[in-house]
């Protein structure tokens, strides 16, 4: 039985890369063509890659691994602790503190701080003690869960690290790098997949293309504990609704402010024309009935 289908991909939006202008040559092999300024990503890639990762998730995770999930940027961080909670895993989805894996034992000391707070509280210390003090301490209770409740039980490093985006977790990637650990990415267009020992070319702005990714990388390792896969909800959320609108400095491709109903008419018409344009090229490639008419522009 497969795991994905390009169905699923190309309802997800995961076939939308980036801008051509702002790509990143090594991702060539992965790019199917361009339209309307968007390079498309190649389906059939992704599948057989995915499925590849799939495999390597589900043998760690029945081996005994862990697995940490980092996903820091706004659209992602509700996917990342869902997906990671659901499969029994850790997950940073705040900021990225540096040493997390590098530095491991001083991140244990301010989880113990936060388990020495947590227990102040149980024990009624907070109530003897002055109103200021009590407050102070609820500050560091709440700051120390924000950045550690995902890793608080990660008393060891982990086997594997599922990063989405590896271009914004550069230091997350850098760190796993250097301590041999293994790396699943979701690798736009813009990425370096030299850094990534697992790629999975694809959206990784889009929502419902995250989650696809990510929650099928959490049912394997679901599988892998004896549980039982799950079929992913992508909700119904356009596919173009969250192509890059969390971007700082950037106008977003999806959703966006109109200035004038003449305006917004011809964004919606650019946008269906390329949402049938991405779906027949992508129906060319699935049949293999023609070749691609389409070359990556360099």
């Amino acid at each position: 039985m497969s795991i994905i289908t390009k169905n699923q991909l190309l309802e997800a939006g995961v076939h939308f890369g980036h801008n051509t202008r702002r790509w990143n040559p090594k991702m060539k092999e992965y790019i199917f063509g361009e339209r309307n300024g968007i390079y498309i990503i190649d389906l059939d890639k992704t599948v057989k890659l995915l499925e590849e990762a799939y495999a390597a998730m589900f043998n760690i995770v029945q081996n005994g691994g862990r697995v940490l999930f980092v996903g820091t940027r706004k659209q992602t961080q509700d996917v990342i602790k869902e997906e990671a909670i659901r499969c029994n895993q850790f997950y940073v989805d705040q900021r990225w503190l540096g040493g997390t894996l590098t530095n491991h034992k001083t991140i244990r000391k301010s989880i113990a701080r936060l388990y020495e707070i947590e227990r102040m509280e149980e024990d009624g210390v907070f109530e003897v003690l002055p109103k200021k003090e009590v407050i102070l301490l609820n500050k560091e209770k709440a700051r120390l869960e924000k950045y550690f409740n995902g890793i608080r039980d990660m008393k060891s490093l982990p086997e594997a690290v599922v990063i989405v985006d590896p271009k914004s977790e550069q230091i997350a990637v850098r760190e796993a790098r250097k301590l041999n650990i293994k790396i699943f990415g979701l690798v736009d267009t813009n990425c370096d997949p030299d850094d990534v020992d697992f790629i999975i070319p694809g959206n990784d702005d889009a929502i419902r293309s995250v989650k696809l990714v990510v929650g099928t990388l959490a049912n394997a390792a679901v599988e892998a504990q004896g549980g039982t896969p799950i079929q992913i909800d992508l909700g119904e959320d356009s596919i173009h609704e969250d192509r890059g609108q969390y971007r700082r400095g950037r106008r977003p491709r999806g959703r966006v402010e109109y200035k004038t109903e003449e305006r917004k008419k011809n964004i919606e018409a650019v946008v269906t024309e390329e949402k049938t344009v991405t779906e027949e090229a992508v129906e060319e490639n699935l049949s293999k009935e023609e070749e691609k008419t389409t070359e990556v522009q360099e």
